[in-house]
Order: C-alpha cells, then structure tokens, then sequence
C-alpha cells in the first residue's frame, strides 16, 4: 500500500483537478437522481391507480431520506477527516478512520433494518399517507427496509473512494445500482405485476448489487484506504470528530424528512392528495437540482481537504471559488429551464393533465430563487471539507429549522386565498435568506479557516487577495 499515494491532488492545476474529479461526481450524481426518481416515473404510469400509488410511495420518502442521513452522519464526515489525514501524510489514521466508520454503519444498518419492519406502517400514517395511499406506502417500505444493510454501506463506502481521488471508481458504483435499477424494475413492476412491491425489490437488489462493488474495490490492492479486519470495531475516539463533521449533512438530509412530513401534511389539508402528489413531483425536480450540485461539491472535497491538511491555503481559495461559479452557472440555468417549461418536468412524472397543470403552478412558486442556491452548497460542503463542523451545522440548522419549517405553517396564514400555493412559497422564502445567511458566515469564518493553515508568505497572499 506504501507506493500508491494521491499526491496528484496537491500538486496538478486546481482547475484540471476539479474537471477530472467533478466530471465523474456530476456523473454520478445524475445517475443517481435517475436511480432514485425511475421508480416513481414508472409507477405513476401504472394503469390502474397510478396517481395514488405514486403519492404513496412519495410519502415513504421521509423515511428513505432518514436512512440515507445515517450514512452522510458517518460518511460525509469520515471521507473528510480521512483525506485531511492523508494530505498530513497519516495513512494509517486515515485507515482506521474508515474501518471504524464501517463498523459503526453496519450497526446503523441492524437497528434502522428492526424499526423500519415493526413501525413503517406508522410512521407512514404519520409522515402524511391517507387511507388511500397507506397500502401503496406500506408495500413498498416493507420490502425496502430488507435492504437497508445496502443502502447503508453503498452510501457510506462509496465517500471513502470518492475522497481518495477516485472518482471514476465512484460514479461506475452508482452507474452499476442505476443500469440495473433501470433493468429490473419494469421487469418486477409490469412484467411480473408486483406493482410497488416490485419497484422496492428491484431497488433492493440494485443497492446489493452497487454494495458488493463498493466492498470488493475497498479490499483490492487499487485503494490507498484498505479494510483491516483488526480496525472494524467503533473506536469513538475516531468516531466523535467524523461523526460531528457529518451532522451538518445528517440534518440536512434528515431533516427533509421532517420537512417532508410538514410539507405533506399541511398541502393535504390545504389541497388534498393532488397537492401532495404535485409535492412527490417538486422533491424529485429537487433531485435534479441538488444531486448535480453535491457531485460538483464531491468532486471538490478531496482536493479542498487534502490541500487543507497538506497547508496550501492558495489551492483550497482556488478550489473554493471555482466551485461557487460553477455552482451558480449550474443552478441559472436549471432555474431558466424550469420557470420557462415547468410542464415538461411534471410530465415526465404523470400523464395525469390535471396534476400536471397544478404541479406546473406551483413548480414556479417552489423554484422562484433556485438560481442563487448554488451559493449555498458551495459555501456548505466547503466548511464540510475544511472540517468545520460547528459553522456547516449552523448554516444546515438555519435553512430547514429556524427558516422553513415555520415558514410553511405561517404562509397560509399570511396569504390564506390560496393556502396550497402559500405553502409552496415557503421554500424560496427559506432559501433566500439562508443562502444570505451562509454566504456572510463563509465569508468570515473561511478567511480565517485559512490564516491558521498559512505561513508568512500565504498570509501576505491572502491580504492582497
């Protein structure tokens, strides 16, 4: 393991870095946003009940989200502290990062694997299922939650080969679980005619699929982070930092389930199952805003961390703004596309005219200042990267508990002739003034991020900067 090193990430053009590393991530990420919408777009075009069996598997949503959390709680702050070790030279501490990190998954997996088959029916009562779609929800989690284990370990894995600067190895992880997702699910949807039981099991065997590469990549002599039997077993001392660095992503995500849960809830009192299923519609456009956003970011961590722990303040400013312009070109232009055709996007979800017609009203509300958020996500997974934990939480906690959530309770308050599209309204209202709120927190808390990893020379380069 000693001559293979990725000394490459602090010494090639930052530029050059963040094209090899970001290309395959954005990749990978698009693959995955497929990966997790095919099931819907099949299912809302099931000939009986299609609309119903969609809004029910939207409202298990909360629930898949909390379980893919647990695995950002481990990984998303794991992945980091090991690439900081390994621009420090410490291998070996970056080894045992991950080993203990994998132990800590696989015991998520059991307890998250128990709840979910005693309690899912409800917790999907309570996330915002109706006795219409409760049997359509139930279906799908009860098969789900069997491959949770998968889930966990192809989530959380596949971030210790992405931070080692393998981020080809990385997408083909998620472009194996998506082809064969892809494959499989109208094979068990329509030709086999389990309906969603069919769609939860082919996305099941896809993560074991995915699962199995991930593990079989991390045992072979390629990878610079190995498993060592003798480091599988949750050392908290290694566990506490990782795990403190990824709460900001475990509430980010997690917390779009809560978020989830409100925004259900409040569009079925408000609009009924058409509104919620419009709701299942507007989270996967989210997907294809966010998930492209994340994997621009991913591509930047390795280079930001181990240029941060290898002291080169210059690399990680450079990395830094690069990726906010890209960011921002990114999040326009979906931001154009959606105001311009937001038709397009609900079609590909339901052939239902009514539905498409109120989804399109409010995508326009849901998405009104989409293109300022790539802003957010650069200055977000930057704090990630440079392992500040207490900032990245603060901005996570900003945007979904002091913004939001209220936000979604008091718009129909304030704009009660149409209290279905008020609450839509409440997500650009957050996201305005989070985006505001991160942007002045980076912007102090990254000047000094990098004074204290500058010499003398960096130091006068920073203040002309």
């Amino acid at each position: 393991m000693a001559q293979i090193n990725n000394d490459f990430l602090g010494t090639e053009p930052v530029g050059k870095l963040l094209r090899k590393l970001a290309i395959p991530t954005v990749a990978a990420q698009l693959i995955n946003m497929l990966y997790n919408i095919v099931d819907r777009i099949y299912i809302g075009h099931m000939p009986e009940n299609g609309d119903l069996a969609l809004t029910g598997v939207g409202v298990c949503l909360p629930i898949i989200l909390i379980v893919s959390a647990f695995a950002s709680l481990v990984a998303s702050g794991g992945a980091p502290r090991a690439s900081i070790c390994m621009g420090k030279g410490e291998n070996d501490q970056a080894t045992r990062i991950m080993n203990s990190c994998l132990a800590l998954q696989l015991i998520l997996s059991a307890l998250l694997t128990v709840i979910l088959l005693l309690w899912n029916r409800p917790l999907l009562l309570a996330f915002g299922a109706s006795e219409n779609t409760i049997a359509f929800a139930a279906g799908y989690m009860n098969i789900y939650a069997l491959g949770t284990v998968f889930v966990q370990l192809t989530l959380g894995m596949n971030a210790f080969i992405t931070g080692q600067g393998y981020a080809k190895t990385g997408m083909y992880t998620v472009l194996i679980g998506a082809v064969s997702n892809i494959i499989l699910d109208p094979v068990f949807i329509f030709i086999c005619g389990m309906g969603v039981q069919g769609a939860a099991l082919a996305t099941v065997l896809s993560q074991a699929i995915s699962c199995t590469w991930v593990l079989l990549f991390l045992h072979s002599k390629k990878s610079i982070l190995r498993f060592r039997l003798k480091y599988i077993r949750p050392d908290m001392h290694l566990l506490l930092p990782c795990m403190a660095l990824g709460l900001a992503p475990f509430i980010m995500t997690a917390s779009e389930s809560v978020i989830s849960v409100c925004f259900n809830a409040s569009l079925l009192q408000y609009g009924g199952d058409p509104a919620v299923g419009a709701m299942t519609i507007l989270t996967s456009v989210m997907q294809i805003a966010m998930l492209p956003l994340q994997g621009l970011a991913q591509g930047a961590q390795p280079i930001t961390s181990y240029n941060f722990g290898a002291r080169k303040p210059e690399r990680v400013k450079a990395t830094f703004f690069l990726l906010l312009k890209i960011s921002l070109a990114f999040s326009t232009i979906l931001w154009a596309l959606i105001m311009a055709a937001p038709n397009v996007f609900a079609r590909i979800f339901t052939p239902d005219p009514e539905l498409i017609a109120f989804t399109a009203t409010a995508c326009r509300r849901y998405f009104a200042v989409l293109f300022v958020f790539g802003a957010q996500i650069a200055c977000q997974m930057t704090f990630i990267s440079i392992g500040r934990a207490k900032e990245s939480i603060t901005v996570a906690i900003m945007r979904k508990f002091i913004l939001l959530l209220p936000l979604i309770y008091l718009m129909p308050a304030l704009f009660p002739g149409d209290p279905a599209m008020a609450v839509y309204t409440a997500e650009p209202v957050a996201d305005f003034l989070s985006v505001a709120f991160a942007v002045t927190l980076f912007s102090i808390q990254f000047r000094k991020a990098l004074k204290k990893i500058s010499g003398p020379a960096d130091q006068d380069a920073l203040q002309t900067s």
